[in-house]
Order: C-alpha cells, then sequence, then structure tokens
C-alpha cells in the first residue's frame, strides 16, 4: 500500500512599502502648462528619466479621455507616469496607470523615520532578537545612556560631481566641498551649500520646505530652483554670474542674491 505525502506550499507574504515620487499637477489652460513643462525639460534634459512620478489631477478634474490623452502627452516627453491622484470614484482604463488614493506630501523627517526602521535601528535589532520588550524593562545589558546618537540629515560630497552625475538626498542637506559641473544636478530636501563652481543644476527644497536655500561660492548653474520655483542660467542676471550668491524664496518669489 502506497501513498502521496501532501505537498506543503508556501504562503505568500505581503508587505507594505512607502516610495519617493514626484508630482506633477496640471492646471489650467493646460497648452500653457505643457508649454511651461517642456521650458523646463529644455532646460533639464533627461530630468524626469528613471524617476517614478505620480499625475495629480485633483487641481484639473479632467474626464477619463483626457486623462488618456495627457498620459500619451508625457510619455512623448520622456515623462512615465506611475500612478494616478484623483479623489472620487473615477473609474479608468486598465491601460491606464492606477489610481492613487490616500497620498500623503513627503517631509524629511518621515523619510528619515522610515529609513531608519528599514535599516534596523541598533536597538531594534536587539529587540527583534530577545523578542518583544516588556512596557518599561530595561534592558539588562544597556543603560538609557547607551543609547546610539540617531543618524544626521546631512549628506557631505568630498569630491566633485561630475557631468552627469546625480545627486539625491531625501533626509535634509546637501553640502559639495567641490564643484559641480555642467551636466550635473543635485536634488536635497533641504538646502544645498557648494564651496566650489556651480555649473550644474540644484534643486533645494523639494519635498515641499519652502525655507530651504541654495548656496555657492561660484554661480555658473544651469538652473536654480527651490520648492518648485525654478530660475534658469538664460532668466538669471548677468551681473550674478560668477559671483557668490544665494537662491531663496520670498513671497512664492524665487530671489537670487550676493553672498558675501
Amino acid at each position: 500500500m502506497t501513498f502521496a505525502a501532501p505537498v506543503e506550499t508556501k504562503s505568500i507574504r505581503f508587505r507594505a512599502r512607502s516610495f519617493v515620487a514626484f508630482t506633477l499637477t496640471p492646471e489650467t489652460p493646460l497648452s500653457e502648462w505643457l508649454e511651461s513643462l517642456d521650458r523646463w525639460i529644455g532646460n533639464s534634459p533627461g530630468y524626469f528619466a528613471g524617476r517614478p512620478v505620480v499625475l495629480n489631477l485633483n487641481t484639473l478634474k479632467p474626464a477619463v479621455s483626457q486623462i488618456e490623452a495627457l498620459v500619451a502627452e508625457l510619455g512623448l516627453r520622456g515623462i512615465r507616469i506611475y500612478a494616478i491622484e484623483l479623489n472620487g470614484n473615477t473609474a479608468l482604463d486598465a491601460n491606464l496607470p492606477p489610481v492613487l488614493i490616500g497620498a500623503k506630501e513627503a517631509t524629511a523627517g518621515l523619510l528619515m523615520q522610515a529609513d531608519q526602521k528599514a535599516a534596523g535601528r541598533p536597538e531594534e535589532a536587539g529587540r527583534a532578537e530577545e523578542g518583544r520588550a516588556e512596557p518599561g524593562k530595561q534592558s539588562e545589558d544597556r543603560q538609557p545612556e547607551d543609547r546610539l546618537p540617531d543618524a544626521p540629515a546631512t549628506l557631505m560630497v568630498k569630491s566633485p560631481i561630475r557631468s552627469g552625475q546625480s545627486i539625491f538626498h531625501a533626509h535634509g542637506d546637501v553640502i559639495v566641498l567641490g564643484s559641480v559641473a555642467s551636466g550635473s544636478e543635485i536634488v536635497a530636501a533641504g538646502s544645498i551649500h557648494v564651496y566650489g563652481t556651480l555649473r550644474g543644476r540644484a534643486s533645494a527644497g523639494v519635498l515641499g520646505h519652502s525655507a530651504a536655500r541654495i548656496f555657492c561660492r561660484k554661480n555658473e548653474a544651469e538652473l536654480l530652483s527651490v520648492d518648485g520655483w525654478y530660475c534658469t542660467a538664460e532668466e538669471m542676471e548677468p551681473a550674478l554670474r560668477g559671483k557668490a550668491v544665494q537662491a531663496f524664496l520670498e513671497k512664492d518669489t524665487l530671489r537670487i542674491a550676493p553672498f558675501s
């Protein structure tokens, strides 16, 4: 008499993860918004290449047919839409990106907390090995004063940034001790400090930090941007080229001023 042993099947594990994505929010008139987007792409070629982009349509509120046309227009510009943010119960066709529900604006603090949880703090790793800790109970071999300090939020780049390189730091400020070549870019949630010549593109406060600033010892930048407000090399005053400057927002206007 023979019998077949039961086949063991592995259960599928589902996990939730958070990712940082850039958001595009079209406005009316759409033709002018697309022209503005074309100018941005012209000044920063390849800026959206490989970046996850969410299309926020809560301001525009287009019909489904208009959404299809808009996604196609953005695709022609090399912008791949990963999801669509749209309130209500609008049903989209299967050929369109999925609708994103409950999205929240990213902040540097939340991103740091998420990274710390993903990486695993030393004290969290200890608890995982020993099991769940009882409330109010301290580990016998670790005192409160032994707690390791939090990691700094500033990214320091000690070498020059070459053409074609891209630095993205979602946790705070970026400090570059050297120069930033033409064709490169720095994207930071906080402020950007360049102690050499800035010839590439610098975008500060990209996660909604309007108090962020850009400082550079010598301004030859292709583009300066703070919290989405930007100025290209062609739009800058000639007197500010080759000088030490700072860029900051003042009443929803990007100002570029000498800095000494």
